[in-house]
């Protein structure tokens, strides 16, 4: 798939970037694999995809699924287990 280089559908993907906590680059993946399987060919409707994608993100961001609170909960230690270490 060929570059978008449309304003606005760069600013939605950088607002995505930005909730997910990922790269400008791995956003308009992400919203080019959205594009690629709804099957868009103008810049309004890949556009629109991309306000769809954002919507969604910022839903998950507003109930604390982004991943990098994710990750922050899976790194957390249990109280008594700070000091153990598992050796292979």
């Amino acid at each position: 798939m060929y570059p978008i280089n449309d304003r606005k559908y760069l600013a939605i993907c950088s607002e995505i970037a930005r909730l997910l906590s990922i790269s400008l680059s791995s956003a308009k993946k992400k919203v080019e694999i959205q594009i690629a399987k709804k099957g868009s060919k103008t810049i309004e409707e890949k556009r629109e995809v991309a306000e769809n994608l954002l919507k969604k993100c910022e839903k998950d961001n507003g109930n604390k699924l982004s991943s990098s609170k994710i990750l922050d909960q899976l790194m957390s230690s249990l109280e008594n287990e700070d000091n153990f270490i598992t050796e292979d």
